[in-house]
C-alpha cells in the first residue's frame, strides 16, 4: 500500500488556504468584542488589529525562512524537529493535534451555526446552533476525507466568496460612512471611556488571535504542495499580508455603516445590520450568506489540518498506533485513521467549548476560552524554534537572521503578555488541561518499530 501523501496542490492553493483558513469568522466573530474590549474607541481597536496582524506577518516570514530550506511531512512540525530536536518536535505536533487543530476547528463549526441560525432566526444559543455545528464538523470532515482535490476546489472558491463582502464592506462602506459623517462620528466617539486603555490594548491584541490565527495550518499541506520550498513561502508571506490589508479596511468600512454602541449590543446580528444598512435589506441578506460561506471555508481549511495530525505523527513512528495512523487511502490519498480521530477530537473540543459558555460550565471551574488560549500557547511554542533558527541557521544573511527572527520572538512574546491581561486565572486551569494533555503524549513519545 502507497503511504506517501502525494504533490497535488498548486501555489494559489496554498495562497487561497491562508487567506482562507485566517479571512472570514474571525473578523467577523471578534470585531464586537474587540469593540466591546476598547469600550468603542475605534482607534485603539484598528490598533488592535495591526500590532495582530504585524505579530503575524513576523512569524509567518521567520516560518517561511525555514520553509526555503525544509521541506518533509508537517511543516511547523518539521521546523520544531530540525532547531530543536525530536522530542520537542514530537511534543509540538501532539499539541497541534490533540489541542489546537481541534480546538479551534470546533469553535468555527460554532461560529459558522450560529451565523446561519441569524440568517435563519434561529436562536444563537439554543439546540439549533448546537445540531448545525455537529453537522458542519461531520460535513466538513467528510468532504476533506473522501475528496480532497474537491476540498482544496472549494477552499479556493470559498476564499473568492468570502472576499465579495469585506471588500464591498470596505469600499463601499467607508465611502457611504464618510459621506454620512458615520465614520468620523465613530472615530470620535468613545462608547465607554472606563476602559484603561493598556488593559484594553492588550485584551483587544488577544482578541485579534483568533481572528488572524490559521495560516500556519499550511504547513500542514507542505508534503501534498508542488515546489514546495518556493510555493510555501510565497503563499505564507503574500497571504498574511492580504489578510492585513482586508482586514484593517473592513474595519473602517464597518464604522460607516452603524454605531460603535449599536455593533457592541447586537453582536453576531450586528454584522448583517451592518450590510443591511449599507445594501438595502435584500443585498445586505445575499452578502450575509457570503459571510456564512466564509466561515465554512474556514471551517474547511481548519479540517484539512486536522486530519492530518496523527499522519505526522505516525510517519514519524511516534504517537498511539503509528502503523494504523499512518496509513493512506489508495483511491483518496488521504490519511483516513488520522482524519476519523481528528473529527473525534472536534467533537470533544465542542462539547467542552459548549459547556463553558454556560451559567454552570460542566467542568466546574476548569473553564476556558478555547478559541483564543490554545492560540496563544502555539506563540510560546514558537519561541524555542525561533532562537534556534538564529543560532542554527548561520548561512542565513544578518537581516534574515538578526532581524526576522527576533521581530517573531518580540511579537511571540507580546502575546503571551497579552493573554494574562485578557484571561487572567483562566490562564492557570487551561494550563492545567493543556499539562494534562501533555502527559498523555508522554506515554506515546519514544520511535515504535513498523
Amino acid at each position: 500500500m502507497d503511504n506517501e501523501l502525494h504533490k497535488k496542490y498548486g501555489l494559489m492553493t496554498a495562497i487561497c488556504m491562508v487567506v482562507g483558513i485566517v479571512v472570514g469568522s474571525g473578523v467577523f466573530f471578534k470585531a464586537e468584542k474587540i469593540l466591546t474590549e476598547t469600550g468603542g474607541n475605534l482607534p485603539l481597536g484598528i490598533l488592535a488589529w495591526l500590532i495582530g496582524g504585524v505579530i503575524m506577518v513576523a512569524c509567518a516570514y521567520a516560518f517561511a525562512l525555514l520553509a526555503t530550506r525544509y521541506e518533509y511531512v508537517n511543516g511547523i512540525v518539521d521546523y520544531a524537529e530540525v532547531t530543536v530536536g525530536k522530542g520537542y518536535g514530537y511534543f509540538v505536533g501532539w499539541f497541534m493535534t490533540t489541542v489546537y487543530y481541534p480546538g479551534i476547528t470546533s469553535v468555527l463549526a460554532w461560529v459558522s451555526a450560529r451565523y446561519l441560525s441569524v440568517l435563519l432566526g434561529f436562536s444563537i444559543v439554543g439546540a439549533e446552533c448546537m445540531v448545525l455545528a455537529g453537522f458542519f464538523l461531520v460535513a466538513s470532515y467528510a468532504l476533506n476525507a473522501l475528496s480532497p482535490i474537491l476540498a482544496g476546489k472549494f477552499q479556493v472558491s470559498a476564499t473568492i466568496i468570502k472576499l465579495i463582502p469585506l471588500l464591498l464592506m470596505a469600499v463601499i462602506g467607508t465611502i457611504v460612512g464618510l459621506g454620512n459623517g458615520m465614520v468620523v462620528e465613530n472615530f470620535t466617539t468613545v462608547v465607554d471611556a472606563s476602559k484603561s486603555s493598556g488593559t484594553a490594548l492588550f485584551t483587544a491584541v488577544v482578541a485579534t488571535a483568533f481572528a488572524f490565527e490559521g495560516w500556519i495550518i499550511a504547513t500542514s499541506i507542505n508534503a501534498e504542495l508542488k515546489d514546495a520550498k518556493k510555493n510555501l513561502p510565497r503563499a505564507l508571506v503574500l497571504g498574511t499580508l492580504i489578510v492585513v490589508g482586508v482586514y484593517i479596511l473592513y474595519y473602517i468600512g464597518l464604522s460607516g455603516s452603524v454605531s460603535n454602541a449599536a455593533l457592541m449590543e447586537s453582536g453576531e446580528a450586528g454584522a448583517r445590520t451592518a450590510f443591511e444598512t449599507i445594501f438595502s435589506r435584500v443585498g445586505g441578506t445575499v452578502l450575509f450568506v457570503f459571510v456564512v460561506i466564509s466561515c465554512l471555508g474556514t471551517l474547511n481549511g481548519l479540517m484539512l489540518g486536522c486530519t492530518r495530525g496523527m499522519y505526522a505523527l505516525a510517519a514519524r513512528r511516534r504517537g498511539p498506533a503509528p502503523a494504523i495512523f499512518k496509513q493512506v487511502d489508495g483511491k483518496t490519498n488521504m490519511p483516513t485513521n488520522s482524519s476519523v480521530l481528528g473529527l473525534l477530537l472536534c467533537a470533544f473540543w465542542l462539547v467542552y467549548f459548549y459547556s463553558a459558555q454556560l451559567t454552570t460550565p460542566w467542568f466546574g471551574p476548569i473553564c476556558f476560552d478555547s478559541s483564543e488560549l490554545p492560540i496563544v500557547t502555539i506563540y510560546a511554542l514558537y519561541l524555542p524554534i525561533f532562537f534556534m533558527a538564529i543560532r542554527k541557521e548561520k548561512d542565513l544573511s544578518p537581516v534574515k537572521r538578526f532581524v526576522a527572527f527576533p521581530l517573531a520572538i518580540a511579537g511571540s512574546l507580546f502575546m503571551i503578555v497579552a493573554a494574562f491581561f485578557a484571561h487572567g486565572k483562566n490562564v492557570f486551569w487551561y494550563l492545567v488541561v493543556f499539562a494534562a494533555f501533555m502527559a498523555v503524549g508522554w506515554f506515546f513519545r519514544k520511535e515504535k518499530q513498523l
